[in-house]
Protein backbone atom coordinates (compact mmCIF):
# COMPACT_ATOMS: atom_id res chain seq x y z
CA UNK A 1 0.00 0.00 0.00
CA UNK A 2 1.38 3.41 -0.95
CA UNK A 3 0.85 5.81 1.94
CA UNK A 4 1.70 9.29 0.65
CA UNK A 5 -1.50 11.01 -0.43
CA UNK A 6 -3.74 8.30 0.97
CA UNK A 7 -6.74 9.21 3.12
CA UNK A 8 -7.37 7.46 6.42
CA UNK A 9 -10.70 7.86 8.21
CA UNK A 10 -11.47 8.21 11.91
CA UNK A 11 -15.00 7.33 13.06
CA UNK A 12 -16.96 7.21 16.26
CA UNK A 13 -19.72 4.67 15.88
CA UNK A 14 -21.32 5.52 12.56
CA UNK A 15 -20.20 9.15 12.57
CA UNK A 16 -17.18 10.74 10.88
CA UNK A 17 -14.64 12.14 13.35
CA UNK A 18 -12.38 13.22 10.50
CA UNK A 19 -9.97 12.34 7.73
CA UNK A 20 -6.19 12.25 7.65
CA UNK A 21 -4.45 13.02 4.35
CA UNK A 22 -1.02 11.40 4.68
CA UNK A 23 1.85 13.71 3.79
CA UNK A 24 4.73 12.42 5.93
CA UNK A 25 6.10 9.02 6.92
CA UNK A 26 8.68 8.18 9.57
CA UNK A 27 8.33 4.43 9.99
CA UNK A 28 6.42 3.20 11.91
CA UNK A 29 4.56 6.54 12.11
CA UNK A 30 2.36 8.09 9.45
CA UNK A 31 1.22 11.70 9.73
CA UNK A 32 -0.89 14.11 7.82
CA UNK A 33 -3.36 16.93 7.63
CA UNK A 34 -6.42 16.30 9.79
CA UNK A 35 -9.78 17.54 8.58
CA UNK A 36 -12.39 17.28 11.33
CA UNK A 37 -15.77 15.74 10.67
CA UNK A 38 -19.12 16.26 12.38
CA UNK A 39 -18.30 13.98 15.35
CA UNK A 40 -14.90 15.49 16.18
CA UNK A 41 -16.39 17.77 18.83
CA UNK A 42 -17.48 14.73 20.84
CA UNK A 43 -13.88 13.41 21.11
CA UNK A 44 -11.75 16.57 20.83
CA UNK A 45 -11.15 16.79 24.59
CA UNK A 46 -10.13 13.12 24.78
CA UNK A 47 -7.30 13.74 22.31
CA UNK A 48 -6.25 16.94 24.09
CA UNK A 49 -6.13 15.15 27.44
CA UNK A 50 -4.20 12.20 26.03
CA UNK A 51 -1.50 14.48 24.59
CA UNK A 52 -1.27 16.53 27.79
CA UNK A 53 -0.75 13.36 29.81
CA UNK A 54 1.84 12.03 27.34
CA UNK A 55 3.79 15.30 27.65
CA UNK A 56 3.91 14.97 31.44
CA UNK A 57 5.96 11.76 31.39
CA UNK A 58 5.17 11.06 35.03
CA UNK A 59 2.05 8.91 35.16
CA UNK A 60 1.71 6.46 32.29
CA UNK A 61 -1.21 4.73 33.99
CA UNK A 62 -3.28 7.91 33.61
CA UNK A 63 -2.20 8.17 29.98
CA UNK A 64 -3.19 4.53 29.36
CA UNK A 65 -6.63 5.15 30.87
CA UNK A 66 -7.09 8.24 28.68
CA UNK A 67 -5.98 6.38 25.58
CA UNK A 68 -8.24 3.42 26.33
CA UNK A 69 -11.19 5.83 26.27
CA UNK A 70 -10.09 6.99 22.80
CA UNK A 71 -9.87 3.35 21.67
CA UNK A 72 -13.38 2.69 23.00
CA UNK A 73 -14.78 5.71 21.19
CA UNK A 74 -13.02 5.81 17.82
CA UNK A 75 -11.93 3.53 15.01
CA UNK A 76 -9.33 4.05 12.29
CA UNK A 77 -9.64 2.87 8.71
CA UNK A 78 -6.99 2.76 6.03
CA UNK A 79 -7.94 3.10 2.36
CA UNK A 80 -8.23 -0.72 2.43
CA UNK A 81 -10.56 -0.86 5.44
CA UNK A 82 -10.55 -0.87 9.25
CA UNK A 83 -7.32 -1.54 11.13
CA UNK A 84 -7.56 -3.62 14.33
CA UNK A 85 -4.89 -1.75 16.32
CA UNK A 86 -3.58 1.81 16.28
CA UNK A 87 -2.08 4.58 18.35
CA UNK A 88 -3.52 7.89 17.14
CA UNK A 89 -2.80 11.48 18.17
CA UNK A 90 -4.66 14.54 16.92
CA UNK A 91 -3.59 18.12 17.58
CA UNK A 92 -4.99 21.04 15.63
CA UNK A 93 -4.88 20.26 11.93
CA UNK A 94 -2.30 17.45 12.32
CA UNK A 95 -2.70 13.78 13.14
CA UNK A 96 -0.05 11.10 13.50
CA UNK A 97 -0.42 7.41 14.16
CA UNK A 98 1.02 3.94 13.95
CA UNK A 99 -1.08 0.91 13.20
CA UNK A 100 -1.08 -2.86 12.89
CA UNK A 101 -2.99 -5.34 10.76
CA UNK A 102 -2.99 -7.69 13.74
CA UNK A 103 -4.32 -7.11 17.27
CA UNK A 104 -1.61 -6.26 19.81
CA UNK A 105 -0.77 -8.93 22.38
CA UNK A 106 -2.15 -8.03 25.78
CA UNK A 107 0.45 -10.20 27.57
Amino acid sequence: MAFDGSVWRVRSGGEAVGEILIDDMDFPWLSGRFTPGPAFGSVRELFARELALADRDDDWELWEEAYEEIRRRVSLSSPDGPVPEFLLHIEGDRAWFRWSDEPFDED
